[in-house]
């Protein structure tokens, strides 16, 4: 079955080298808070993949609200969100100019354009 959305969304930033073991271990058991602000704002199907030789990390999710931006700010002004946002921000680099962290006025993870998609179906 899959997630009605009206937005796709994947995201890019590096991680930085030092951290990698550190940074698979939190998401290996991610803080029930933080994902509980997920949920309220309307994130599903939350994937993060890695490229290890670009250190790359590649965040993918489906927005199913109606006011993308509200629930952003929504997830932003969430406390437990704001606690593991200190503790991640310190390990990735921001390829976006000007970005200071997460839930900053310049988006720390570098938002993408799809450029293809396949819903697949019958034929």
């Amino acid at each position: 079955m899959s997630i009605p959305h009206t937005k796709r969304v994947c995201q890019i930033i590096q991680l930085k080298p030092e951290h990698e073991r550190e940074y698979m271990a939190l998401h290996a058991s991610v803080w029930p808070g933080v994902l509980a602000a997920l949920a309220r704002h309307h994130i599903a199907d939350y994937s993060i993949h890695y490229h290890a030789p670009l250190r790359l990390l590649v965040a993918t999710f489906k927005y199913t609200g109606s006011d993308y931006d509200a629930d952003m700010r929504g997830i932003a002004a969430d406390p437990e969100t704001q606690r593991w946002w200190k503790v991640t921000d310190g390990m990735q680099e921001s390829f976006v100019e000007g970005a200071t962290g997460s839930g900053g006025e310049v988006p720390w993870w570098q938002e993408l354009p799809e450029v293809f998609r396949f819903e697949g179906g019958s034929t």
